[in-house]
């Protein structure tokens, strides 16, 4: 389980020593529970989608990409269930598995550029969408915990497009796999606003 730092360490609680921080095991406003269990489901479906390109590639290369983003997005998948009771996760969980896992396999029985074009535009969705709440967050300096996790995940989404993107290189996706991307950014942000909900 996540433990958060105790308000006083460290330059992030510069603010009001009379301001309770909130932590995890604390209870948070919905909004933020919908705001989470949306983090919460992407987070699943990202270890998923590269469960599924290690399932079918065999280029070691890839390989080694894959795994290393793996364990990164297993370390954000325990720092945000850390701030997420069980009782808030999205219902319709097995489905986001079941979609990151195609979201991997998919490209990888297609090729290395196929995967790294996904995961460029896979991340770009998720950049945004973590952004959003951090902005959220500023005004709310007793989530300033809260706020610093989002922070750190974000940018590790961000490190995971760039090395995507520098993978890719000059070579752009053809016309079916930029269809492909655009599929995948819009089915993000459609399962986003479902999983706000369910």
């Amino acid at each position: 389980m996540f433990n958060a730092p105790i308000a006083g360490e460290g330059e992030l609680f510069n603010v009001n020593p009379s301001l309770t921080i909130l932590t995890p095991g604390d209870q948070l406003p919905d909004w933020v529970f919908a705001d989470l269990r949306t983090d919460h489901a992407g987070e699943v479906g990202a270890v998923c989608i590269y469960q599924g390109v290690l399932k079918f590639t065999r280029d070691p290369v890839l390989r080694a990409f894959a795994e290393h983003h793996l364990a990164t997005e297993q370390k954000h998948l325990l720092l945000i269930s850390g701030w997420l009771p069980s009782m808030h996760y999205s219902r319709l969980l097995p489905l986001w598995r079941v979609a990151g896992f195609l979201t991997g396999a998919l490209p990888a029985l297609f090729g290395s550029k196929a995967v790294y074009a996904t995961i460029e535009a896979v991340e770009t969705f998720v950049n945004q969408h973590y952004e959003d709440q951090i902005r959220a967050l500023e005004s709310k300096p007793e989530l300033s915990d809260l706020r610093q996790t989002l922070l750190d995940c974000q940018a590790d989404e961000v490190a995971h497009r760039d090395e995507a993107a520098a993978a890719l290189g000059s070579t752009r996706p053809n016309l079916v796999l930029r269809a492909w991307c655009a599929m995948v950014g819009t089915g993000s942000k459609a399962a986003v606003s479902l999983i706000r909900h369910i």
